[in-house]
């Protein structure tokens, strides 16, 4: 072999080794950028979805909504995804979703908890219609039994002041029927 051709198949040799290292690191970057957590993933996020809260569309958006009350006004209503998570199939489709709790807020000294669901579908989630749970409660857990969400909590006995701390316990139960969220009897 002469010295052309000894340097040609070195070359090449050395193209190769190259383009096979180049080859596994960007395998290796495919496989580690496929495989983020789902909080990363904005269209999978429960935290990112529309919800109903007393009949009005409420888009979170990083579990956070701030809507102007009133054009010259600088209240707003603010919607906080809250947490109180708990995951399993509620609408019966053998995929996971997701019961949590918002909290809504307009400026004035109330906090009012909802209980809402995210539906998993094929691209995120769909967001529920959110029921009233009360005003400055304390919430315990969010469970899901049964195919039912059970949200337990403390409340004032009736009567009793916005300024004496909860310490009666609630438990509510809910579930998703034709889609919307119901309350149902929590005594089976």
């Amino acid at each position: 072999m002469n010295f052309k051709m000894k340097t040609l198949i070195s070359a090449i040799s050395l193209a190769l080794v190259i383009f096979g290292v180049w080859m596994l690191l960007d395998i290796n970057n495919k496989k580690n950028n496929s495989v983020l957590p789902e909080p990363e993933n904005k269209a999978n996020n429960v935290k990112n979805a529309t919800y109903l809260i007393g009949g009005q569309p409420v888009t979170l958006v990083n579990g956070l909504s701030e809507i102007e009350t009133a054009s010259s006004s600088a209240s707003k209503q603010i919607t906080r995804y809250f947490g109180n998570e708990a995951t399993g199939d509620l609408n019966g489709d053998g995929q996971a979703d997701t019961a949590f709790l918002l909290t809504q807020d307009s400026g004035g000294s109330g906090t009012f908890y909802y209980v809402a669901v995210a539906l998993a579908a094929d691209k995120g989630y769909q967001g529920t219609n959110a029921i009233f749970l009360g005003d400055r409660i304390a919430p315990q857990t969010t469970d899901i039994e049964n195919g039912e969400v059970v949200v337990n909590y403390a409340d004032r006995k009736t009567g009793e002041p916005m300024t004496t701390e909860p310490s009666v316990g609630v438990s509510k139960h809910f579930k998703i029927i034709d889609g919307k969220l119901l309350e149902v009897d929590s005594i089976h």
